[in-house]
């Protein structure tokens, strides 16, 4: 069985020879540059020169020899986004931090011995968002541009011939998310309830975006890649950082708008839908939005208890992620605690199928690589059906 065949397999909840593990096949499921070069290190390969996913989360794609080592059955084509394009090129020098400028407006500190860039500035943050015509006369970006998708097909191509599974995702974060970044965090907590039109319009403007991206980019690509990712993140460690009810009034339409349009221009497509922390009140949203596949599966939140969640939801999702807890087990547990980890998680969610394997998001700079090797030895051990 080829990778293709056992993630298609496991996509349609049932158990194919082994559980399928995923690595940067998204820039939700990849390995930062750091932990990737230590790997490559520990494991007696030459230092790589990185080619990036993501600068801005510092996530790179990993070459064929780290990818064939550990069996990955994804192999991730990546458009060029305000996340990856040319964003060393761009670069200013602020002193103790590097200056990013991007295509949204968005301003991003990266501090010289950091690990990742934030954004610091927010284009609307002090604007009279009142105003008429306040978002129509924003300089958005381009999102259909031809440019985004050059060689991608010829990509995707080549990895579905070798018998993997291709993952593509969209132009940038959530529609919540975006609205933070455009409006910056308090402002977007307030915007639907103080100014109701315009913020709805900012949320529309913002879907339309990505119907535009993904309009341009299935034209490309459509008939060649297996999956999409779109996500917006609604929860935190303990609840959700909206109410359930907000979601549904403000941000869900929208956002039906966009999945429904990916799901018409390319049906064949599967859809993943990312959301970090606790998010399980909404779970049956993403379900009754056509997603196919949540991911991360943030095991240690409130509320997303993995045997619950498989019991709750698993007929009707794909779980991608959450085969090991990423913010403490991953970087700083014994070998023991990793294998113990990975074998609780992995027998609560691949039982008849619809498991993807994955960490709870990125691998992050402090991961040591020997707690990579274990992670995915336990894999080995203990994933096969």
């Amino acid at each position: 069985m080829n990778s293709r065949e056992r993630i298609l397999k496991t996509l349609k909840h049932e158990e194919p020879d082994r559980v399928p593990y995923d690595l940067a096949g998204s820039t939700w499921t990849g390995i930062t540059n750091t932990a990737y070069q230590n790997l490559r290190k520990h494991l007696g390969f030459e230092p790589d020169e990185p080619v990036w996913s993501d600068v801005i989360q510092q996530i790179v794609v990993p070459s064929e020899d780290i990818l064939d080592h550990f069996e990955v059955d994804t192999r991730g084509v990546f458009p060029l986004t305000s996340h990856n394009w040319d964003v060393y090129s761009k670069l200013k020098d602020g002193g103790e931090f590097w200056v990013y400028f991007d295509e949204w407006g968005f301003t991003h500190h990266f501090p010289k011995n950091g690990h990742w860039f934030s954004l610091v500035k927010h284009p609307m943050d002090a604007i009279d968002f009142e105003a008429d015509n306040v978002i129509e006369s924003y300089k958005w970006p381009d999102a259909g541009n031809k440019e985004r998708f050059a060689g991608l097909r010829e990509k995707a191509i080549q990895f579905r011939d070798q018998g993997k599974i291709v993952m593509t995702k969209g132009l940038c974060a959530g529609l919540f998310e975006m609205h933070q970044r455009v409006r910056g965090m308090e402002n977007s907590m307030l915007d639907p309830f103080l100014f109701p039109v315009n913020s709805d319009k900012l949320i529309g403007k913002l879907a339309d975006l990505k119907i535009e991206f993904w309009d341009a980019c299935l034209d490309e690509l459509g008939d060649v890649v297996d999956i999409v990712g779109e996500g917006d993140d609604y929860g935190t460690q303990q609840s959700q950082l909206i109410d359930p009810g907000q979601f549904r009034e403000y941000y869900k339409p929208h956002f039906d708008r966009v999945l429904s349009f990916i799901k018409k221009k390319s049906p064949q497509v599967k859809l993943m839908f990312h959301s970090c922390g606790n998010v399980r009140p909404i779970i049956s949203d993403f379900i009754e939005l056509g997603v196919d596949i949540f991911n991360p599966v943030h095991i240690t939140a409130t509320g997303m208890e993995p045997v619950q969640l498989k019991k709750d939801f698993g007929k009707d999702i794909v779980f991608w992620g959450g085969g090991v807890d990423t913010q403490h087990i991953l970087p700083s547990g014994t070998p023991d605690q990793l294998k113990d980890d990975v074998k609780r998680n992995i027998d609560a969610l691949a039982p008849g199928g619809g498991f993807v394997f994955n960490t709870v998001h990125n691998i992050q700079a402090e991961v040591p690589p020997e707690n990579v090797v274990a992670m995915w030895e336990a894999l080995q051990e203990f994933g096969k059906y």
